[in-house]
């Protein structure tokens, strides 16, 4: 590699410049923050234990006169820190850890006064309009705007932070959390609460952005909890014999710098959606057996297009997977939406590629996801205590794909009180190759879809997935 070829490659790989690393303490004077305490995990946790970090980054592009970077720290940056403060009074495990103590027969996340979240701010010389955009790019390029979380064997963060300036065109705030402390809508809820606070600092919190920690609400008779975690305990001695079977690191994903992969975001509209479904409809006669949501039909559509674009030579299997919320779907009990941890459960099925990649292949996808969807909204836990094996034992050849992310979620709306984001994106996916899903900013009843995959299968899939829409409005 020539000096040109190298100082290039170093310039993506890092174009960032560190410029305080700091400790963000709660600031408040609730009796519970001058206390010390412990929240078990649940069931719903400790299946995620051994997951990667859940990684997302929101980039905004504020008006001219707010993007130069005296504005930024003079205004924003002292803004962001003293809300994020504030909003941690409401979210102190956030400022807590993550531990599974050797006498401890599971996890929980341990609190202690003067507890601190990382804060990373940075500058970067990137193209901020070509990162917020959803062009097809090396996965590389986003990665340094999430920091990394800090995991030791026994003990992790639950979240860090990372505000990134890129001058006179924007910020990102990324964040990386670890799965097993909370999911999607947990960690949204903490977004659109400091958001808030931001924006309007003499209001008080809304109560849908309040979160509960109340650890009762989550009821276990078959004792889930132990089961996931003596599963943990087993497989690790398999996986990572080197370490200590109660450890709380994730296993390693892809190496992400060797794979050479390729990251994008395609859109699907609420006119594709449409047609989408009213061609599905046109085929299939059992209409009254599918539930043909944005969700479903946004799902089949993307992974249709991954299996082609790979190829039976790579693909025998496809192992499909989705979280579903159980907040309020339990068949026993209901769980409040505020509630703060994680609350999901993994629906799978597994289909052959090549039935995929026939003409109908999206139909045959599309029944297979409205199966599990029914399912899902019952949050029937039937077999969970072999979801873990299940998961983690695949035949050959077999793809796996789930989804991160969702359009409930609504993240366009963290606004901090410059606008709303440009664009929001998972970083995470780069691990795992899942699909992230996020409704579309422009409103219309579409859904963003996110994409890795290598970059020949990059350029095809973009091809399908294109020339596919564009063949329904014909």
């Amino acid at each position: 590699m020539d000096r040109s070829s190298k100082s290039l490659m170093e310039s993506i790989i890092s174009p960032i410049e560190v410029v305080e690393e700091c400790q963000i303490a709660p600031c408040c004077d609730s009796p519970e923050s001058a206390t010390k305490f412990s929240l078990p995990l649940t069931f719903f946790d400790i299946i995620w234990l051994k997951f990667n970090p859940s990684e997302r980054v929101y980039f905004y592009q504020p008006t001219e006169s707010s993007s130069s970077p005296e504005f930024f720290y003079r205004v924003i940056l002292p803004k962001l820190k003293q809300s994020l403060s504030v909003t941690l009074c409401h979210f102190l495990p956030l400022a807590g850890r993550l531990t599974w103590p050797s006498h401890a027969s599971k996890p929980s996340i341990h609190y202690v006064p003067n507890d601190t979240v990382s804060l990373t701010v940075a500058e970067s010389d990137a193209d901020f309009n070509r990162l917020s955009s959803n062009d097809i790019r090396d996965t590389i390029e986003s990665r340094p705007y999430v920091p990394e979380l800090q995991i030791a064997d026994s003990t992790s963060p639950v979240i860090a932070l990372q505000i990134t300036l890129f001058p006179d065109s924007g910020y990102s705030i990324g964040y990386s959390t670890h799965h097993a402390t909370l999911d999607g809508r947990s960690i949204t809820l903490f977004m659109k609460a400091w958001a808030h606070i931001c924006r309007e600092p003499e209001s008080d919190l809304p109560q849908e952005l309040t979160p509960s920690f109340d650890r009762t609400v989550v009821k276990d008779p078959e004792g889930l909890d132990m089961v996931y975690s003596n599963h943990w305990i087993e497989i690790s001695k398999t996986l990572a014999p080197d370490t200590d079977p109660r450890s709380v690191k994730p296993f390693p994903g892809e190496s992400i710098t060797k794979s050479k992969l390729f990251r994008a975001t395609f859109v699907l509209t609420g006119e594709d959606i449409k047609r989408l479904r009213d061609w599905v409809l046109s085929i299939e006669t059992i209409v009254d057996q599918l539930r043909l949501s944005s969700f479903v039909l946004t799902y089949a559509y993307t992974l249709v297009c991954i299996v082609e674009s790979m190829g039976e030579e790579k693909v025998s299997w496809v192992h499909f997977i989705f979280a579903s919320d159980c907040r309020t779907r339990l068949d026993s009990h209901s769980i409040p939406k505020n509630y703060f941890g994680n609350c999901i459960y993994g629906y799978d099925g597994f289909v052959d590629a090549k039935a995929l990649m026939d003409k109908n292949g999206v139909i045959l996808m599309a029944k297979k996801i409205s199966e599990l969807v029914k399912e899902a909204n019952c949050c029937g836990l039937e077999g969970a205590k072999e979801a873990l094996e299940k998961w983690t034992s695949g035949k050959p050849k077999t793809l796996t794909i789930g989804i991160a992310g969702s359009p409930r979620f609504e993240l366009y709306e963290v606004d901090f009180g410059w606008g709303r984001p440009k664009k929001v994106e998972v970083i995470s996916i780069d691990k795992n190759r899942g699909i992230a899903m996020e409704r579309s900013r422009d409103g219309d009843g579409g859904i963003e879809v996110g994409v890795v995959l290598e970059k020949h299968e990059m350029e095809v899939f973009a091809s399908l997935f294109v020339n596919g829409l564009k063949e329904l409005h014909y």
